[in-house]
Order: C-alpha cells, then sequence, then structure tokens
C-alpha cells in the first residue's frame, strides 16, 4: 500500500489508522503549496486533486471515511463489531467530513463556494465560530469518555483527533471543553501519533 499525504491534512488520520492496524505502507507527500495536488501526475492518482488517496496493489481508494473502513476490514479490532456501536463511531465520521471539515475549510478554501473575494473574507472570519460550535457538539455529543465510544478506541478517534488537530489555528480557545482536552492527550500518548508526529507528518 502506498498512502498519498500532505502534512497536517486529513489523510494523517490514515497514517494513524494504518499505524494502529500495524499495517506495512509506503508513503508520497505532496506539498500544497508548490501545487503538487494539481499537477498532472497526480490527477492520473486522484482527479480529485485532494488527500487522502491509497494505492492497494494498483487500486486507488479515496476519501477518509472510505479508507477507514477498509482498514478496519483488515484490522476488525479497530472498529465495533456491535452495529450500534458502530453506527455511533460512523456517525460521527461522517459529522466530520460533512460539516466540521468543511467549517475549516472556509478559512483557506473560499473559491470553491463563491468568486468574489469578499466573500472570501466572510467565510474566513466566520471560521471561529463555526469551528467553536463544532467543538461543542464533539464535547457534548460525541465524546463519551476518553474515546468517542468511552474507553474503547476506534478508527473514528483517528479522524477526530485530525480535525481537532486544526481547532487552535482556526480561532477556537480550548479550555471550556475539558472532555476535548482529555481525549487529544489520549491520542497524543497512543504509539501511532508518537510514531507519525515523529515522522513530521502532524506537521
Amino acid at each position: 500500500m502506498k498512502l498519498y499525504y500532505a502534512t497536517g491534512t486529513i489523510s494523517i488520520a490514515v497514517a494513524i489508522a494504518l499505524e494502529e492496524a500495524g499495517l506495512d505502507y509506503d508513503t508520497h507527500q505532496l506539498h500544497f503549496a508548490a501545487g503538487d495536488q494539481q499537477s498532472p501526475d497526480y490527477a492520473k492518482v486522484n482527479p480529485k486533486g485532494r488527500v487522502p488517496a491509497l494505492d492497494v496493489n494498483g487500486t486507488i481508494l479515496t476519501e477518509t471515511g472510505a479508507l477507514l473502513d477498509y482498514i478496519s476490514s483488515l484490522a476488525p479490532n479497530l472498529m465495533p463489531t456491535d452495529p450500534i456501536e458502530a453506527a455511533k463511531a460512523r456517525s460521527v465520521m461522517y459529522y466530520l467530513a460533512s460539516t466540521m471539515h468543511v467549517n475549516h475549510a472556509h478559512k483557506m478554501r473560499g473559491h470553491r463556494w463563491a468568486d468574489n473575494e469578499a466573500s472570501w473574507q466572510d467565510m474566513t472570519a466566520k471560521v471561529p465560530e463555526t469551528m467553536t460550535a463544532s467543538a461543542q457538539f464533539v464535547e457534548a455529543d460525541c465524546l463519551t469518555g476518553p474515546y468517542i465510544l468511552g474507553d474503547t478506541f476506534t478508527l473514528a478517534d483517528a479522524y477526530l483527533f485530525m480535525v481537532c488537530t486544526w481547532l487552535p489555528g482556526d480561532g477556537v480557545d480550548l479550555a471550556p471543553f475539558p472532555k476535548l482536552r482529555t481525549f487529544m492527550d489520549a491520542m497524543e500518548a497512543r504509539p501511532s501519533v508518537k510514531t507519525i508526529r515523529a515522522k513530521g507528518m502532524l506537521g
């Protein structure tokens, strides 16, 4: 397997998951500032021009949630077998993909939604408010213990961790969120995150 990633992006959730699963993988780093994601060579890998992408024996898989589900199929202990518990974990993953990641993206990718640069500035100015609201939701409705499912780590936690690393840079004060801070500390203590941080992939 080869993971295409960019430092500090959501693709690092997949790297953490691969470490948790104990799977062998290679990496290919893209430098967004240099426009690697828009290059003709990368378009052959992922025409969406985004990360992550995972090359599995020549088959390219994309989208963070799908890759985490694929990894969990290879390491079943990383997602619940109980259908209700699995749905709870995935509901957080889908919230991250559909809402919290989008809130974050408004800070630097307003051109996806509007052509007027003044609109981009409005979107950027709104990010601390929308990301704080997302942090409030995570605190009140997603974390039932150190992790999403109490004491049980799942790959959904890798997804949540990576999104939450963006909060300080998005102007969110973490002081009012003790559960979220406990979660981040628990994740930082995991060998997988320590390995990825040592590799410089978290930025």
